[in-house]
């Protein structure tokens, strides 16, 4: 627990970046055997962002931390840490954090990644708080980057009409103000961990012929068990959220959820007492970008008018492992 004497982290500036091409249902019924309106209907997706070949997640996020920083007005040099998330690194050593130092230029900063699936943005956002509460920075780099294209099995109609590509990115500074990060709340329950996982091509069963054939190092996930979880795990981190920052679900001015099903989304709101037109949906355009998803739906509510400067925002996530997160948050 961050001390209440402590100095508050504040959200100065968000960005995001997302690929050009849109693949919509239409588009995914050539591909597997699915259709539209089976989509919509149990997901509320109805196209998603994929990147191309060229452009790995250390470029979307080096994409969306340059138009975060911009709007801080800040530079590369001016950053102490960067903090990134992601379950789809472009290789794995070094860190995709050090490449998009590299891409950034922000030769004083330190850098690592972690690994918190969906729920990502989130913890990055507490660990940026007690970096600065510790001292240590100044002015932290939260990035949460997916190019979840690339992990997907194309031949599984229960998965890869789920997933999108995209980064979002956020400078998090000391507060001079009452503005700030209010409360943070986090949790996980790895005993749950093989109903969303990828089972090869790690150290256990490193990528081989056998990983290939099986096609084990694709994203698997048992999708009634996983939304049950969600649902729940969501609701008690909304509720945890508001206790814990003293305010109640009528003083939010806007909820940012993990955008991974709309029902999911429609399920946490109605528990947290929150009317949809309080909360932020993008599914529909993006899909589920893992820990991507918040700080790019965040991004877009900022740029749409519908949350600014004094606005209280709660945030809240669910993830693989399992993790989940939430935070009461006044930008």
């Amino acid at each position: 627990m961050i001390p209440s004497n402590a100095p508050r982290a504040r959200l100065v500036s968000t960005g995001r970046f997302s690929p050009p091409r849109v693949v919509t249902n239409a588009e995914m019924e050539t591909l597997v055997d699915t259709n539209d309106e089976w989509i919509r209907s149990r997901t509320g997706i109805r196209e998603r962002r994929i990147a191309d070949k060229d452009t790995g997640a250390a470029d979307m996020a080096a994409g969306a931390a340059r138009i975060a920083m911009e709007r801080a007005g800040i530079t590369a040099m001016d950053l102490d840490m960067i903090l990134l998330s992601t379950a789809t690194p472009d290789r794995l050593l070094p860190s995709t954090a050090c490449d998009v130092q590299a891409l950034l230029g922000a030769r004083n900063a330190a850098a690592y990644d972690y690994a918190t699936a969906c729920s990502g943005f989130l913890y990055g956002l507490s660990m940026a708080e007690a970096h600065i509460a510790s001292g240590q920075a100044e002015t932290v780099l939260v990035c949460a980057t997916e190019k979840m294209s690339s992990i997907v099995d194309w031949t599984d109609r229960t998965t890869c009409v789920l997933f999108g590509d995209g980064a979002g990115a956020a400078v998090v500074r000391k507060a001079d103000d009452e503005r700030g990060i209010l409360s943070t709340y986090m949790k996980s329950d790895g005993t749950l961990a093989d109903l969303l996982y990828r089972p090869g091509g790690g150290a256990r069963f490193p990528l081989d012929i056998s990983v290939l054939d099986e096609r084990s190092h694709f994203v698997k996930m048992a999708g009634p068990e996983v939304f049950k979880s969600a649902v729940r795990a969501m609701c008690e981190a909304a509720e945890t959220a508001l206790q814990r920052a003293g305010v109640t679900a009528d003083e939010i001015d806007l909820m940012v959820p993990h955008q991974a099903n709309i029902r999911i989304i429609e399920s946490t709101a109605k528990y947290a007492k929150m009317p949809m037109e309080k909360v932020f949906v993008n599914v529909d355009r993006y899909g589920n970008m893992s820990s991507a998803s918040i700080p790019v739906a965040l991004d877009e509510a900022i740029e749409q008018g519908r949350a600014g400067p004094g606005s209280l925002v709660l945030m809240v996530a669910f993830g693989a492992g399992f993790t989940w997160a939430s935070n009461v948050v006044r930008l």
